[in-house]
């Protein structure tokens, strides 16, 4: 029964919720249709002010994994990665995913393939890739943007989530699959 109401609630989420903005913008005698086109050609030319800054993130990442530091720095780690619970070769995972979401996909892909799934690696993966964030995309992204420079504070608490979503992540793990 519940998973029938999920299966309900999901397929009309999207246009109800849809149909709900632009009905109290017409209520509200806001032009909609304006409104939305004018955000859209805002939204491309924050898009092309931060490829550069995307270009050279991904580009370091790649550079990164393809010269062997990433897995490297994984055996390096493992003494401390493995007192936590950690497989070493989930960090490469907990690694790139603050920088990239595309990374942190590919990574969890990649250990889902070799690992299989249903294994503690891949599912720690999945709960990893669901409990922390992109974090230097979404400062890159949204601060560039708005032209904002001192981003310590919000940089430091933004890593210390990903840090807890990564231990979370990890424990949940062990004691739900492990």
């Amino acid at each position: 029964m519940f998973v029938k109401i999920l299966e309900v609630i999901s397929l009309y989420a999207i246009p109800v919720i849809i149909i709900f903005v632009v009905g109290v913008g017409m209520l509200k005698k806001v032009k909609v249709y304006e409104v939305f086109t004018e955000g859209a050609k805002e939204g491309f030319g924050t898009a092309i002010r931060i490829i550069p800054f995307l270009v050279a993130m991904l580009m370091a990442i790649g550079i990164f994994r393809a010269s062997g530091a990433m897995g490297m720095l994984a055996k390096l780690l493992s003494p401390i990665t493995n007192l936590i619970g950690m497989p070493a070769e989930i960090f490469p995972m907990a690694l790139i995913r603050p920088l990239s979401g595309s990374g942190g996909q590919a990574m969890m892909t990649t250990l889902m393939k070799e690992f299989g799934p249903d294994s503690l690696i891949g599912r720690m993966a999945c709960v990893m890739n669901g409990a922390t964030d992109t974090t230097f995309y979404i400062l890159a992204v949204y601060f560039g943007s708005i032209g904002v420079k001192k981003i310590r504070h919000s940089l430091s608490a933004s890593l210390m989530a990903d840090l807890a979503g990564i231990l979370a992540a990890v424990v949940i793990s062990n004691i739900m699959f492990g």
